[in-house]
């Protein structure tokens, strides 16, 4: 009883410590995806935990809406799977590809119970009708994994009052302006915020100093150029709508919509709501103000590219408040080593962002917050002011991460450059690849997405199967056809190496910038 006694009286202290002083092992900037992780991770682990955030509101955002199976079980790990429920999540259980009018359906496949993937179950019948678990004519299946989708917002309060409710984390609503340095050292001592006074309503100086700050204030962080010295590359814009009670077989699968100058991805985040993102390149002709701006280029561009059956639910959403639909812009930043910057941390998408077209941006969250809440525990860094343990724990998270993100973020970019194709070449790979889907081969490729299996190479060996795959029906689209055919074959070959080369172009820089 003593023992407990003494346990309480701790706690009661660093509380007191944080809420009074504002000082704790850990200050975290940001109670959003990766912020909530990593401060319940660390605050699990019996560090003293102070969460700071702008704006303790319900966020209304469309981004953060879809969560790999990955992320699913990375989740559970951290102790937080409660997070999504009652919050009408919706599971997931696979990709829906429809291109030009041609479709076809897969489903993550089912796992060994070491991880393997059970490579051709992954186009079962079960998998089209939406049913991801079971038995298939008296035979039974590995269980197979699910994602879920859901309104960003309703899940980011469930990780906040779960960090709210945790001993060890104090939550404040302030607003992080800069960081603090020490007066001999360059060292990062804390952050300086503003806090709204209640009385007044007027925001005043206020500070938070830990042995570690962890900044994720986001992609539009205001920390990220003085701490990384990065900056995002954005090559278009996700618009959304909400779409209500939208018929959409199959049913719990993400719908990739392919057409030629569209490109949406569409999947259910409520009983009664279908988030629809649509693509808009920066600058695109067709979204010219001449042309109707975004919402002429959604109405005339997209729209008539989604099947018969949603089209009246996309221009209803459309036409419901007469505005331009919400944006967001998508980036690509690759990560970089931190190890130099003493005291502090970026991380989350102010670390480190690819499209958002594969949904993997909380996978990589909740998987980086588990890895370094492991490479921090306190049997490994009793003390996080040691400068040196942290640096070299900064160093192993850098590498042992790629093994997921590189090829979340990889994909991301390759299938993007591949699915909003603008010439001839990425639009024969853009073929092949849906081609490589119809032919079944597709477990490995999904379960790489889905944040399942961790091998690298294993995505660079299906990236190049799909473009010599487009050589191959490219070949029979020249020579094809005709008795003399057999003379084009000069001009294929030629053609073979374009494709081979713009495949080179969009997969190898890519990979090799997430191998640094």
């Amino acid at each position: 009883m003593a023992g407990a006694d003494e346990s309480q009286a701790a706690r009661d202290r660093e509380r007191e410590r944080r809420e009074q002083h504002h000082e704790a092992d850990v200050v975290v900037v940001g109670a959003g995806v990766f912020g909530c992780a990593i401060a319940y991770a660390l605050a699990t682990q019996g560090r003293s935990v102070i969460l700071l955030e702008r704006w303790m509101h319900e966020p209304d955002r469309i981004i953060g809406e879809l969560l790999q199976p990955g992320g699913v079980e990375a989740l559970r790990k951290l102790g937080l799977e409660k997070c999504l429920e009652d919050i009408d999540a919706i599971p997931c259980y696979g990709y829906h590809v429809l291109y030009r009018g041609e479709e076809v359906a897969f489903s993550y496949p089912p796992l060994t119970g070491d991880g393997g993937v059970v490579v051709g179950a992954g186009n079962r019948k079960e998998a089209l009708d939406g049913h991801g678990n079971g038995h298939v004519k008296g035979e039974k299946t590995p269980a197979r994994p699910e994602g879920r989708s859901f309104h960003h917002g309703r899940f980011i309060m469930q990780l906040r009052r779960a960090c709210l409710a945790h001993p060890n984390i104090s939550v404040f609503e302030t607003e992080a302006t800069a960081t603090i340095r020490g007066q001999h050292s360059d060292e990062v001592l804390g952050v300086q915020t503003r806090t709204k006074n209640q009385e007044t309503g007027e925001k005043v100086p206020d500070c938070f100093f830990g042995q570690l700050t962890i900044i994720a204030d986001g992609y539009q962080s205001i920390f990220r150029q003085e701490l990384l010295g990065t900056t995002p590359v954005v090559r278009s814009k996700f618009y959304a709508l909400e779409l209500i009670d939208c018929p959409f077989p199959p049913a719990n699968h993400g719908h990739v919509v392919i057409g030629d100058q569209a490109l949406a991805l569409l999947y259910q985040i409520g009983t009664h709501e279908t988030r629809a993102l649509i693509n808009v390149p920066i600058n695109h002709p067709a979204a010219s103000p001449a042309n109707g701006g975004v919402r002429g280029y959604i109405e005339k561009v997209v729209i008539p590219a989604l099947p018969p059956h949603v089209q009246p639910s996309a221009r209803a959403a459309l036409a419901a408040d007469g505005r331009i639909p919400k944006s967001m812009p998508n980036s690509w930043l690759p990560s970089t080593k931190q190890t130099t910057q003493a005291g502090a941390i970026l991380l989350g998408d102010a670390y480190n962002m690819r499209h958002p077209l594969t949904g993997g941006g909380m996978t990589v969250a909740f998987n980086d917050a588990l890895l370094l809440a492991s490479l921090l525990a306190p049997d490994a860094v009793p003390s996080l002011a040691d400068r040196a343990a942290v640096r070299a724990a900064m160093a192993a998270f850098h590498w042992r991460r790629k093994s997921l993100t590189s090829i979340i973020n990889v994909l991301a970019q390759a299938l993007y450059s591949l699915f909003a194709a603008d010439d001839w070449q990425l639009r024969a790979l853009q073929r092949g690849c849906f081609r490589y889907f119809q032919r079944g081969w597709t477990d490995e490729p999904v379960a790489l997405l889905g944040g399942l299996l961790r091998r690298p190479l294993t995505l660079a060996y299906h990236f190049f199967s799909v473009a010599f795959l487009a050589i191959w029906l490219n070949v029979l689209d020249v020579c094809g056809g005709h008795v003399l055919g057999f003379l084009k074959l000069p001009l294929a070959l030629v053609q073979a190496v374009l494709i081979l080369w713009k495949a080179c172009v969009v997969f190898l820089p890519v990979f090799a910038t997430e191998l640094r």
